[in-house]
């Protein structure tokens, strides 16, 4: 997928484009993201967490990538971050093994 700062710049850019063309249904989606992502009773290093697992077990690149990053933003370890990895692996199996690569690239292109 190549490095993160690309990915995020194509993904910033790719939603900008799209917010022209479906701004009410890309707006929605915004408006719930930041409702539910903000602190609340878990904190946000929780949810990013919990986000990061989750693309992990469904297999979503783009959601490990986006995931790891915003959880290290929101203060989470590389220990913490791997071991919510791993969770996604006890929920999505052999395949979702496959993504622990991708969880430690983006750690290590981060870590730059």
């Amino acid at each position: 997928m190549g490095n993160i700062d690309q990915f995020m710049e194509e993904y910033r850019s790719a939603l900008r484009a799209l917010k022209e063309e479906i701004p009410a249904s890309l707006g929605a989606f915004n408006s719930f993201y930041q409702q539910v992502m903000q602190e609340g009773v878990l904190d946000v290093k929780t949810k990013e967490l919990i986000a990061l697992a989750v693309g992990v077990a469904i297999h979503c690149e783009n959601c490990v990538l986006l995931h790891t990053r915003a959880a290290q933003k929101a203060g989470a370890s590389r220990e913490e971050i791997l071991e919510a990895a791993f969770v996604g692996v006890v929920m999505g199996g052999g395949p979702a093994f496959t993504f622990l690569p991708v969880v430690k690239r983006t750690l290590d292109e981060l870590g730059k």
